[in-house]
């Protein structure tokens, strides 16, 4: 299992892209031409015990690209667009409508292009641009680029500090903490689960019901995974400076279930990615405490190993069993189907 922050705004997107408007909800197991025939992946489905405390949704129910938006874009209910246009009643207030929306504080959302280092160092690229009759968005040449930024750098420099910088060390020290993207609220946490090559090569080639067996072997390595985090490694923190940590009710997740990796290999691997929105047992939405869930990623990765490894073996002598049986019954020697790969 891998590890990694989803950030507000965007950072989500990755998982939803994949996935083909016109795909079927449930593809399953589609054989190895297919991964070279076919495009997108199965939309993903909501996870956890979390979800308890989310009105109107359900493990299972599949993810619409809205409502990862709403909940890993914006920190807000999953719903949030459906509850406020049911909203009724007299005098309603801009308050009721947020108060529907929310799970919490609402992420802060920082936009790293209008950073004022880059829109300055844009804007005299642009200015160049104009001056010799070209678009204003045409690129010059890296020479041109570095000269416009160290004269912006060194006049932000002197800005800053009242002097000229002592030397170009301390100029390159100035480009770099301006341009440096700002930092973003963390929106949650893809978990990535994936068996060894191997399992994915025999589950790619294997034919439907030895197939099945080895997706469901992995989903329930998943399954095993997700649980031993929820009961050790899933907290948030409360008081002054997060002083104190406390249990939740359970995560908030959704899965994507990808057939490839990014070379177009068959790949089966889930991507979990668990919002940082966690609720408290008195039912406060807060965020969840980062360090003990980084801290789990070993023991949680182990987790996933020796269940998926375990099951998966035995539907891989399951397609043993199968092939000695069809060799019997047609009296020849050898392979007798593509599931004994040994």
């Amino acid at each position: 299992m891998s590890l990694h922050k989803l950030t507000a705004g965007a950072g989500y997107d990755y998982l939803t892209r994949q996935v083909a408007a016109l795909d079927a909800t449930e593809k399953g197991h589609t054989g190895l031409a297919s991964y070279y025939a076919e495009r997108g992946e199965s939309p993903g489905v909501w996870i956890g015990s979390g979800l308890d405390g989310i009105d109107g949704l359900a493990a299972g129910d599949p993810v619409s690209a809205e409502q990862m938006r709403a909940l890993f874009g914006c920190g807000l209910h999953p719903l949030a667009e459906l509850r406020q246009q049911q909203l009724e009643g007299p005098d309603l207030t801009l308050r009721d409508f947020q108060s529907v929306a929310r799970l919490g504080v609402p992420f802060k959302i920082v936009d790293n292009d209008l950073i004022p280092f880059r829109v300055e160092v844009a804007k005299r690229i642009s200015g160049l641009n104009a001056a010799i009759g070209w678009p204003a968005d045409a690129s010059i040449a890296a020479a041109d680029r570095a000269r416009v930024r160290t004269q912006v750098a060194r006049e932000f420099f002197v800005a800053e500090h009242g002097r000229e910088p002592l030397d170009a060390r301390e100029l390159a020290g100035q480009i770099a903490k301006d341009s440096r993207p700002r930092t973003q609220t963390v929106a949650g946490y893809d978990l990535t689960f994936s068996p060894v090559k191997s399992v994915s090569a025999l589950w790619a080639v294997a034919d439907p019901p030895v197939a099945a067996v080895i997706e469901r072997a992995h989903q329930a390595a998943v399954k095993d995974a997700l649980a031993f985090i929820e009961r050790h490694a899933l907290f948030t923190r409360t008081g002054p400076q997060g002083i104190r940590q406390v249990n939740v009710q359970g995560l908030v997740a959704t899965a994507f279930t990808h057939r490839d990796s990014r070379a177009g290999d068959p790949d089966l691997h889930t991507h979990v990615a668990v919002a940082n929105k966690v609720q408290t047992l008195d039912r406060r939405w807060l965020s969840i405490d980062g360090r003990v869930l980084f801290k789990a990623n070993v023991a949680a990765s182990e987790t996933y190993n020796t269940r998926s490894s375990s099951t998966s073996a035995t539907a891989w002598a399951c397609g043993s069993l199968n092939g000695s049986a069809q060799t019997r019954r047609s009296g020849r020697s050898g392979r007798s189907s593509g599931l004994t790969l040994a």
